[in-house]
């Protein structure tokens, strides 16, 4: 049996405002933008070429066994994409505040491109949310 990873939840403050970071500036594809039941929205989003989605939501409780998280505090979550510098222009050219490309060097973090698996970028969403991205050598159905 598989176990994959489909759904991250990322918590938001303003619906709207995030369909709109994550879809136009992000580029991902919205898949999904509904009332699943009364007062519970779903917006659903796709990195493109991702089998991973996010999920923007509201007035949903959390799950027996889970813990609410609130806005701005998931941090880490991670992209990858082939070409780092055109990753970066294409976030700038959609208006998203990103960081410089850096990698691990011997002193910790330092500016510019590392060798495979060792270039990143971050960025983060309306509500302090923060992502990474990371270069790597190959698309995923190649690797």
């Amino acid at each position: 049996m598989n176990w994959t990873l489909e759904v991250v939840p990322v918590p938001v403050t303003d619906l709207d405002r995030s369909k709109e970071f994550y879809g136009e500036k992000c580029g991902f594809t919205i898949d999904l933008d509904d009332e699943v039941a009364p007062g519970v929205r779903i917006i659903q989003a796709t990195p493109p070429g991702s089998r991973c989605s996010i999920a923007l939501l509201s007035g949903m409780p959390p799950m027996p066994g889970t813990k609410e998280m609130a806005p701005g505090t998931l941090q880490g979550l991670q992209l990858c994409v082939t070409d780092i510098e055109a990753g970066r222009a294409e976030l700038l050219a959609r208006g998203v505040d990103v960081s410089p490309v850096r990698h691990v060097g011997a002193t910790g973090w330092e500016e510019g491109k590392g060798g495979t698996w060792n270039s990143f970028m971050t960025f983060e969403d309306p509500d302090g949310n923060g992502w990474l991205v990371q270069e790597a050598p190959s698309e995923l159905s190649e690797r």
